[in-house]
Order: structure tokens, then sequence, then C-alpha cells
């Protein structure tokens, strides 16, 4: 692929809308006036946002467990230097919605390919390097990795087909083989023919930077994304942001730069409020560190007098990835479950397996279940028996 983050659709093609309250915060100066200017804007936006309405349904649904170093996940603010590495695990979200016109949609947030993942630079090496130690190579795959579900898996379990979705995303592209999601045009090397899709109707939504980045990827950024991962994709298939758009009334994408340039967020508005899903954190603690249990996170944010603990495998721009998850902490609601937590669901959470002791999430969200999944002639069906559908309905 070529030029594709200058040549593909924009997000107007598919009706999206953007967000006037967000709009030129991020180049507030100095920074510390920006902070401030976001969580304020951010604050203006929830309020709109919930009031047009919800999503009519959402299902998160297990993926894979990866393994990942602790030092990574919260800023080397850990203490447990016998615990190096921890797993997270990725989920698939499934959401339905209206878009503006009161079209139904189907929205695939993060439908993780495992054996895409393992071609990502940093999996490969790390693969590498443990088959030299005896039992490493076993260990990582046996303990720290599990696969729960594929992609298609977790489709039918919503009693969806693969022709029912309409777009997919991520939060950004790091460890994402697209042509095995989207298809390619030709041969993946070491395949004999090109991939089909997964999901023959969707398209990707991406930000304009972050397929920009996988066509020149800077020696920072090199060890997160699989080489080429995005080529041989049709450019038909990519729909590209430039920041934060609004997909309908209850869902939007929030640009969120800093653990990428491109890295955006999902927005739901649901019975229980409104959720952020995002990789800018890998557990509840690294929102709001000062409820935290796990050793060394809490002292740490107190010390350097921080309100989050960032997910750091790359520092793109920390400055920007701090505001992006006050942003997205300010955007959240409290959990009905215990309001002293905020809605933000990493898209990769820290598991609660007991060999990560004392590494342990100290609220856990888990997957998420609410409102109706249906197929796509029922939803159409649906919506033209209520006029221009059910925006605003119980999700």
């Amino acid at each position: 692929m070529s030029s594709s983050s200058t040549s593909a659709a924009g997000s107007e093609t598919i009706g999206a809308r953007p967000i006037p309250e967000l709009h030129g915060v991020r180049d507030v100066w100095p920074r510390g006036d920006r902070l401030e200017a976001i969580r304020s804007a951010g604050s203006d936006y929830r309020r709109r946002f919930k009031s047009q309405g919800r999503v009519s349904g959402v299902r998160a649904v297990n993926i894979a467990a990866a393994p990942y170093p602790v030092q990574y996940a919260f800023h080397g603010a850990v203490l447990a230097p016998h615990a190096p590495m921890l797993s997270i695990v990725n989920r698939m979200v499934v959401v339905q919605y209206e878009d503006w016109e009161g079209t139904p949609r189907t929205l695939v947030w993060e439908p993780t390919v495992p054996a895409g993942s393992e071609e990502a630079p940093f999996y490969n090496q790390l693969e590498q390097l443990l088959r030299k130690i005896p039992g490493g190579d076993w260990f990582t795959h046996n303990v720290f990795s599990k696969v729960y579900n594929l992609p298609q898996d977790i489709l039918a379990l919503c009693g969806l087909r693969p022709e029912d979705v309409d777009y997919v995303s991520f939060d950004h592209l790091h460890v994402q083989d697209v042509r095995m999601i989207l298809g390619s045009e030709r041969p993946i090397p070491g395949e004999a023919a090109p991939r089909s899709s997964l999901f023959p109707n969707a398209k990707l939504i991406a930000h304009r930077k972050e397929v920009a980045t996988l066509e020149s990827t800077h020696p920072m950024q090199w060890a997160w994304y699989v080489d080429g991962g995005l080529d041989g994709v049709p450019e038909d298939r990519l729909v590209l942001t430039d920041g934060d758009v609004e997909l309908g009334p209850g869902i939007s994408l929030i640009w969120t730069p800093g653990h990428t340039d491109g890295n955006h967020s999902l927005l739901l508005n649901t019975q229980d409020g409104v959720w952020v899903t995002s990789e800018n954190g890998v557990s509840a603690d690294n929102w709001q560190p000062h409820l935290s249990r796990i050793p060394g996170v809490r002292r740490w944010a107190d010390f350097f007098r921080r309100e989050v603990v960032l997910n750091a495998n790359t520092l793109e721009d920390s400055l920007d990835q701090y505001d992006s998850m006050v942003l997205e902490k300010t955007l959240a609601d409290p959990s009905p479950r215990d309001g002293r937590w905020q809605q933000v669901l990493p898209s990769s959470e820290l598991a609660r397996f007991k060999r990560q002791w004392p590494v342990m999430p100290t609220f856990f969200h888990g997957q998420l279940d609410y409102g109706l999944i249906a197929s796509r002639g029922a939803a159409r069906a649906g919506a033209a028996r209520n006029g221009k559908g059910s925006n605003g309905r119980s999700a």
C-alpha cells in the first residue's frame, strides 16, 4: 500500500461528525494550561454525549492472553522484582448502534488475530530469545499465553455473521496484521495465496497518523508494528479520521495521542453510563493509581504528583499520553459496582492470574454485556418498523 494516508476516504464519507468541544484543545500552550483545557473540554462534551442517546448493544469478549513486561505496564512504578512479566488479556468489543441517518451499524473493536500479533518484532524476538532458555518457550506459551476465542468465534457467540460487520477499528495498530483481518490483494510473504477478509463488508476506521506510521516507521516505533501489516489491503477498505468523531448517538472515537501519534479511544454510552476503552493503561490502577494496591504504584504516583500512570512500552509523547488518560477518565462514568472507579476498560486488561501476585488488578472490569445484538437483517427490519430507529433507548 502506498500513500494510503493521503488517498483513502475520510470519515465524512460514513457520516461521522466532528466534536467541536475538543477542537483545538491539544494546541493550547503552555502544557499545564493544555491539560486543564482538555479536562474542561472533556467535561463539556461528556454532558452533550450522554444526552444524545445510547448504543443498542455491546459485547466485550476475551480473545487471548499475552505476556507483557511489568516495567512497561506501569512505567517502572511496580516494586515486584520477582515478577518481571505479567499477562494482559485482549478483548474484542462488538457494538451495535444507529448512525446519524438512523441506519443500524455493527462495529467490531480490536478483532486481534493472535497469529498476526506474534509477528510483531517485539514478540517475535522475545520468542526467539526464550527458545534459547530451557523450558522458556513452553513456559511462555502455556503460562503467560492463552487463546480463548478467535474473532469469528466471538461473532458467532453474538449471533452474528462476518457479513454483518460494517466497520472494524483498533485503538492503534501495534501488533496488528491488518491483512489477516481485512484481506489483501497479494499474498503475505510465505503464503501461497492472498488472504480473504474476515469481515467481507467491513471498512477499517483508523486515524490518518496511525496509517502513516505504518507507511514510514521510526526506529523508536519499529518493535511494535508488524512489518508490511497494511501491504495489499485495498484502499477502499480504509476510512481515515483526522481527530475526534461521533459515529452516531452513544458512540464516538476520541483522538488520544501519546501512546502512538494516531491512537484513538472508543467512547460508548450504555445503561450503566459512559465507558471508554483504551490501551493507554492495562488496568484500572493506571487511571486511578491513588486507589491501587499494586506494590509501588500509589507511592510512585504520589512522589511524582501524577494522577495517572502510563502504559509505557512506547513513549512517543508521554505528556500527550498523560493528557489523553486524563481526558478518558473525565469522559467515563463511575462504575455502579464501586463508584470510586471510573469505567475505563483497558482493551488489553491485566489478568487476575494468581501466579502474578502481587501484581494483581485492584479493580477488574472484565467482559461487558449490554443490550441486544442482532443480525444485519433483523436490526434493519426493526429500524424500519420504528421509523429512524431507537436512539436513546435503554441499552
